[in-house]
């Protein structure tokens, strides 16, 4: 086995200033890793807050999305801009453990693997978590009961914490700009298409998880409500449905096949047991996320295929290393 690569991108991706606290919370703790990484911020199509980032970090890359409106174009800009042979990802509302990127980089010691996937602890709003049984907290983009415990081979990573070889995700054409969220659209599914695209193009390589590697997804009021449940719940649903179109229902619905046969039973079993302590509304939580996000499914079954195959040949999504990248303000740039 080689030892783990020496450089690495961390990539941060952005799209409103609402979070203006988080994202700085987000960057700072980067920026102070071990590890050093190179650190570059995406703004996702919104002026106000391009102006504002380069004015408050004059040693981070701070850059346009020079693709498509979205979090899978704003990634590939970072990818493109990156010059580290391994690129992270965090989201804009989370903040890195200091041995985050440590634990990330870790699996990669063995060539096989191509992508590595973290931990995400929810912090939640005044007034904590009154809705979500842990197996649904991925509604709220943080780990839920049934992933592994420890370094387990995975079919996907999770959004808000994660690391892939450079070049593994050029070779596939970077992430699928037709696949993600768009603002505050809650579609998904963009990571899953990555690395089930990753596996398909070469089924040696390897997926993991690597539970160490945690950090802290803030989660707002608004997300802790019963009209983002059935909102989230259902453009998941949407998603699947358009990945099973693409990549075929046997690798975009297996870990969703298992988790509705074997964690989602447990679930509703355990809180029937609880029904006099809070048991009742989180079992009815379970029941609708699960019947949105069929009803989401079907609705995205019955309509035209909405994801365009990526052709990473074609050249249409990620420039390859050394070519034309989008220009972007950097510590050499003459940012205050």
């Amino acid at each position: 086995m080689t030892q783990p690569p020496t450089t690495v991108s961390v990539i941060v991706c952005a799209y409103t200033e609402d979070r203006w606290d988080d994202l700085v919370a987000s960057v700072e703790s980067v920026r102070g890793l071990p590890e050093a990484p190179e650190v570059l911020l995406v703004v996702d199509h919104n002026d106000g807050l391009l102006a504002r980032s380069r004015d408050r970090w004059s040693d981070v890359v701070v850059a346009a999305n020079e693709s498509r409106q979205g979090l899978s174009g704003a990634r590939n800009t970072g990818v493109a801009l990156a010059s580290g042979d391994i690129v992270a990802f965090l989201d804009d509302d989370a903040s890195a453990d200091p041995a985050w990127l440590t634990h990330l980089l870790g699996p990669f010691a063995d060539p096989r693997v191509a992508g590595v996937g973290g931990h995400a602890t929810p912090v939640w709003p005044e007034g904590g978590n009154t809705l979500y049984p842990a197996e649904l907290l991925w509604i709220v983009g943080c780990s839920h009961r049934g992933l592994p415990t420890r370094l387990s081979d995975v079919r996907n990573v999770i959004g808000c914490s994660m690391a892939f070889r450079r070049d593994a995700v050029l070779s596939v054409g970077g992430f699928n700009l037709d696949t993600g969220r768009v603002g505050t659209i809650p579609l998904g599914g963009e990571e899953t298409d990555l690395c089930i695209r990753i596996r398909q193009a070469d089924p040696s390589a390897r997926i993991v998880l690597e539970p160490r590697a945690d950090v802290r997804h803030h989660v707002t009021a608004g997300r802790v409500t019963w009209a983002y449940l059935r909102r989230r719940s259902f453009y998941e649903g949407v998603s699947k449905a358009a990945l099973s179109r693409q990549l075929g229902a046997s690798d975009s619905l297996s870990s969703e096949s298992a988790y509705l046969r074997r964690d989602i039973p447990r679930a509703a079993l355990r809180e029937l047991r609880w029904v006099g302590r809070g048991g009742a509304g989180r079992l009815a939580a379970l029941v609708t996320a699960v019947v949105a996000t069929v009803a989401g499914y079907a609705l995205g079954s019955l309509r035209r295929a909405s994801l365009a195959p990526v052709d990473p040949s074609a050249g249409q999504v990620l420039p390859a290393r050394g070519s034309a990248r989008p220009a972007a303000v950097g510590p050499t740039d003459g940012a205050p």
